[in-house]
């Protein structure tokens, strides 16, 4: 083995952004790869279902795969794996119990056959020849989350995951011990959660969520409407049990929240069948003996909540004493769509519940500032690269590592693409590989492109212009007069002028090009799409989509 190779790290997906994780490790002939998540999309990218990082490196490099390791089962750590599957060779994936789970789960949706998932628990060590990865467990809002310690021939790299401190959890604490251990024995390079490098102090202890829940059951008298990440499994066995000692049954709603439940009975956490009810046996009881477990906690139009709040739910109407709890904090950029669906049950009549400093019903994931220094603190990296957020988090999250003595010089805030290469004596920026979003829009994966999204919020906004001409090639003449028909851009009853110039003018244009010496339709179509462009900009200033299309036809005597 020649000692003097270089071990490389880069991010496919993750930096910059909050959402579809992917980082790669590539010593000589083989590459690791942790996570592989998807990202939901922001509003100007219309049509669109999900965001995945780009692995057209791994395509590239197949034969060099050896594992995919998954941190935990969120959505932004193995949401992408169906499509990964499609296109690369994965040998083994290494997932906890609940990961392994929800992925099985997610490739039966979508009929992939995969049979090489190995459980992980901090006994496994998975070994190749060039690295050794060992596991530790943390505290996150789903169960079974774990950090990594892959070690390489040029020291070991750590990467936390998704994390927090929690010393009062439910569910195991996170193995404070084995992150010390770690630190003492040298780690080169730590790779750290920054989702919250941007808020000061310790993140609320679930159990303190669990009280505040459990006071807001024992007070309200009629139905209670509860909202919540359908993956914090955690936090739903304790609404189960609140439930249990509140004389409540459960109606649960929304298809994630049903999934989640089934993984997490199948996964042992949940054990009490009998808590549960239809929808059917919840309208016929006495309001005050249910609860109602719903998806919808960020406005998402089409989950339960929403459609309860629209008043479009076959199986749920608002009655006047219900409760409403949401216990969950807004993902950056739903804020707009939450406070939608808060305003509409307001107007219903509903008491809603959001967590503030009146209610401390939701606590997040991540790790705040303080715990972000802990865990420096422990591991004690020699260097360090601030992942998992946007730009300002992994910013603000460098200034926390040089507040733990890690030096300026030794961390790197990066864009995804950029290789950091580890060799015996220095760690160092290397190069950037070339790294662009990958869409996925219905059945189309990747073949998106950036002219695609501009049309689609071109017809947003100015809508779509289709002209229509009828031209005999032999006579090289129109049949008839251009027809022009819009989507989006005018009401044609109200603006049959605007209409009647458009189609002279597209006439003009059609009798001038018919005349020349040579004719064709591409030049044809161009003139108008460049003419009519401008005129209507002109009269209107709107730039709708110009689409003419032409019909040979033939005149009969």
């Amino acid at each position: 083995m020649n000692k003097d190779v270089e071990t490389l790290f880069f991010a496919l997906g993750g930096l910059g952004e909050v959402g579809k994780n992917m980082y790669v490790i590539e010593h000589d002939d083989e590459i690791i790869v942790i996570d592989a998540g998807v990202m939901f999309p922001k509003d100007e990218l219309l049509g669109i279902d999900y965001v995945l990082a780009d692995y057209t490196y791994l395509m590239n490099n197949k034969s060099k795969i050896k594992a995919l390791f998954i941190t935990h089962g969120h959505e932004d750590h193995i949401g992408g794996i169906p499509f990964l599957l499609n296109d690369v060779d994965i040998p083994v994936i290494y997932a906890s119990n609940v990961a392994a789970a929800l992925i099985k789960h997610k490739l039966e949706d979508r009929n992939i056959k995969y049979n090489n998932i190995k459980l992980i628990n901090e006994d496994v060590i998975a070994k190749f020849k060039h690295f050794k990865v060992e596991f530790f467990r943390t505290t996150h809002s789903i169960p079974d989350s774990y950090g990594l310690a892959i070690h390489t021939p040029n020291g070991i790299i750590v990467t936390t995951g998704d994390f927090k401190f929690d010393l009062t959890p439910i569910g195991p604490m996170a193995n404070l011990q084995k992150m010390a251990a770690l630190g003492e024995k040298g780690v080169r390079l730590l790779l750290s959660d920054s989702t919250n490098a941007l808020v000061p102090g310790f993140s609320l202890s679930e159990s303190a969520v669990d009280e505040a829940l459990g006071d807001l059951f024992a007070r309200s008298t009629g139905r209670i409407i509860l909202a919540t990440f359908a993956s914090n499994i955690y936090r739903v066995a304790h609404i189960i049990q609140t439930c249990k000692d509140n004389n409540r049954k459960i109606a649960v709603f929304g298809r994630s929240m049903v999934n989640s439940i089934e993984i997490a009975k199948s996964c042992g956490f949940i054990a009490d069948d009998n808590i549960f009810v239809t929808s059917d046996e919840a309208n016929r009881m006495n309001p005050s003996e249910v609860c109602i477990l719903c998806t919808g906690s960020q406005g998402e139009p089409l989950a339960a909540l929403s459609r309860i709040a629209n008043g479009i739910d076959n199986n749920v109407r608002l009655l006047p004493d219900d409760t409403i709890i949401f216990s969950s904090s807004p993902i950056p950029g739903n804020a707009l769509s939450i406070n939608r669906v808060i305003n509409k049950l307001y107007l219903k009549g509903a008491k809603v519940y959001t967590n503030s400093s009146e209610a401390d019903i939701h606590t997040s994931g991540h790790g705040k500032q303080d715990e972000l220094k802990l865990i420096i603190r422990l591991i004690k990296p020699e260097y360090f690269i601030p992942i998992h957020g946007e730009y300002r988090m992994l910013k603000k999250h460098a200034e926390i590592g040089a507040l733990c003595s890690v030096d300026k010089k030794n961390t790197f805030v990066l864009k995804n693409g950029d290789r950091i290469a580890l060799s015996k004596d220095k760690v160092y920026l290397k190069d950037s590989i070339p790294i662009n979003d990958i869409y996925v829009d219905g059945k189309r994966i990747g073949n998106i492109g950036a002219s695609i999204i501009k049309d689609r919020k071109i017809m947003s906004t100015d809508g779509v212009l289709i002209i229509i001409l009828n031209i005999d090639n032999e006579l090289r003449q129109l049949s008839l007069d251009p027809n022009v028909t819009t989507r989006g851009f005018v009401v044609v009853n109200e603006n049959q002028n605007l209409i009647s110039d458009i189609q002279k003018k597209v006439k003009q244009i059609a009798l001038n090009e018919l005349n020349k010496d040579t004719f064709n339709y591409v030049d044809l179509k161009n003139r108008i799409i460049l003419e009519i462009n401008s005129y209507i900009i002109e009269l209107t200033g709107r730039r709708p989509i110009i689409m003419p299309m032409i019909l040979e036809t033939k005149k009969t005597n």
